[in-house]
């Protein structure tokens, strides 16, 4: 019998645009996080045109805020639940990042637990860039 995979489908979503994502696995739930306390790089007229992945942006959440504190508690949260829904054999879960425009806390954090889960677990998330995504944005 062929061992079931888990499938973890991390998003980033505008709370203004579009709202939480809907989970098409059946399962419901999943986690959402809201970035919206961590400060908007966005605001900021250099940054406004640029997403979560421009390295600009990037340095800013890692040296202004306190984007790291907020994405290691995320971390160790969603490994609890991760380990138990290995060992239990589940196959889908969802965690998703909120902000205001969904263009970068939310990309940023969820490329950043992308990476941690690839690091920690060996898994390859599916990631999507939902309002990234609707200007035809090319995931990498």
């Amino acid at each position: 019998m062929e061992e079931k995979k888990l499938v973890i489908r991390v998003n980033s979503f505008s709370y203004k645009k579009g709202g939480i994502p809907a989970d098409d696995s059946g399962n419901g739930g999943g986690f959402v996080f809201d970035c919206r306390g961590i400060l908007n790089p966005g605001r900021i007229e250099e940054y406004k045109k640029q997403t979560g992945r421009d390295e600009g942006v990037k340095q800013y959440l890692q040296e202004k805020t306190r984007i790291h504190e907020f994405l290691d508690l995320i971390h160790q949260t969603i490994s609890i639940t991760i380990d138990d829904y290995l060992e239990r054999g589940f196959e889908n879960l969802i965690i998703s990042f909120g902000c205001t425009g969904g263009q970068h806390r939310s990309v940023y954090s969820a490329d950043q637990t992308a990476a941690f889960l690839k690091e920690k677990y060996g898994v390859d998330a599916v990631v999507h860039h939902i309002e990234q995504e609707k200007k035809n944005w090319v995931n990498e």
